[in-house]
């Protein structure tokens, strides 16, 4: 119930001394600003990092071959061997689980020799023979035209996607681009879409637009590489985990090539899954890193506003002892003085929030200003159910600081009190 006479009494007992009321509520300002700031600051490279896995299904593995470190079935080690395409039914038809196993076929044109040409003009470029899966594990936006599809697949059809870096430097501005032809090693592929990178999962964002993707048989048609797989993209179900499903994989692989059971090394492997897990660990780790720093600075603030009320008290012993003689109980004494403390601290640790919003309102605007493709820090901020957890510690701070002050006053006997000077 709202009682006017005890709000009176909390803004008088707060602003007989307005200097030392706000030099100790700075203490418990200081520290949510503080914990807010560390908070956002964790958010903030978590979504810079996010940012980053967002150009990737992070729930996928890739696969390559590597010379085998152990002998196996007379075969010595140091054996070399290729993947084929027949073991990418064999994977999908063995391992329950996976929601894509995509086939790669790559020639690299990235920082060797020029690889595509067009009428005079020439590019170094990494063309990738894929199935169309691969946008589904490869996120990609299709700016014009398309991408390649089941009917291209089984055509065989010499059809390209080029990055819009490739559209830049081998057109002219404003160049109609869909259905030209571009010459890849030698071989003319048309032009289907033109895609667009918005994040780059490896290297640079400006790489990321210029690669090509043709159809896995058009590739392997053209540059004689038969039924051969340079590697594979393999994404489990969302309800799977690929971390725990790539054993299953390489033992289907080993048995398919005569691979010792126990060589882990012959096949390699990049596991964005297991990458993307222990990423997320260091951020609860951070976020346990910034309540515990946050919350050791509060508590300073505490102790300040404990030491406080324990002088506020002792000023105010002749009145608790008239309010005793009156025949206040010592629970609405001790009531008057957990208010107060309760009181303080929520409004010095409402400021706190408050500027700390408001300086990350100003961080952002800044921040939205640069490009962000490649930046590590993005969006720092905390959402609403911080800022309830926030309020909770307040109050709970709130109470500690006002219980030993509080004790005090009610051990005030009222005899004793009136003699008080």
């Amino acid at each position: 119930m709202f009682s006017k006479d005890k709000w009176s009494e909390v803004i008088q007992a707060l602003t007989s001394n307005v200097f030392r009321t706000i030099l100790t509520a700075f203490g418990v300002f200081w520290g949510i600003f503080i914990l807010c700031l560390l908070l956002a600051a964790g958010n903030g490279l978590q979504n810079g990092v996010t940012q980053g896995f967002a150009g990737m299904s992070a729930n996928s593995m890739f696969m390559w071959t590597q010379p085998t470190t152990k002998p196996y079935d007379g075969l010595p080690e140091g054996r070399r061997y290729n993947f084929k395409i027949e073991d990418v039914a064999a994977i999908e038809n063995n391992v329950e689980g996976l929601k894509y196993v995509s086939p790669r076929n790559q020639l690299g044109g990235f920082g060797g020799a020029n690889n595509v040409t067009r009428g005079l003009k020439t590019g170094a470029y990494n063309v990738y023979g894929d199935y169309p899966e691969i946008i589904e594990q490869e996120p990609t936006d299709i700016i014009k035209g398309r991408f390649i599809n089941y009917n291209d697949i089984e055509e065989k059809r010499k059809v390209a996607v080029i990055g819009k870096g490739v559209q830049s430097e081998l057109y002219e501005y404003g160049e109609e681009v869909l259905g030209t032809y571009v010459k890849i090693q030698g071989v003319n592929f048309m032009v289907i879409g033109v895609y667009e990178k918005k994040t780059a999962t490896r290297g640079d964002i400006e790489e990321e637009q210029k690669k090509i993707f043709v159809p896995f048989t058009a590739f392997s048609r053209a540059f004689n590489y038969g039924n051969l797989v340079s590697w594979m993209a393999i994404t489990a179900e969302d309800d799977e985990s690929i971390t725990a499903l790539k054993s299953s994989v390489f033992e289907v692989i080993k048995e398919r090539h005569r691979i010792n059971p126990e060589d882990n090394n012959a096949i390699g492997n990049f596991d964005l899954y297991e990458q993307f897990q222990k990423i997320s660990g260091l951020f609860t780790a951070l976020d346990f890193v910034a309540y515990f720093v946050g919350l050791l600075v509060l508590m300073s603030g505490v102790i300040g506003i404990s030491n406080i009320m324990l002088i506020v008290v002792k000023e105010r012993t002749k009145e608790i002892g008239v309010r005793r003689a009156l025949g206040a109980t010592p629970w609405q004494i001790r009531g008057q003085i957990l208010f107060e403390s309760v009181f303080l601290t929520i409004i010095a640790g409402m400021a706190g929030i408050s500027f700390a919003t408001l300086f990350l309102y100003v961080v952002n605007y800044f921040l939205e200003s640069m490009p962000s493709e490649d930046m590590m820090f993005l969006n720092p901020s905390v959402d609403f159910l911080t800022v309830l957890v926030a309020l909770g510690i307040l109050i709970i701070a709130g109470l500690i600081a006002g219980f030993i002050p509080a004790q005090n006053a009610i051990r005030v006997k009222p005899v004793e009190a009136l003699r008080t000077e």
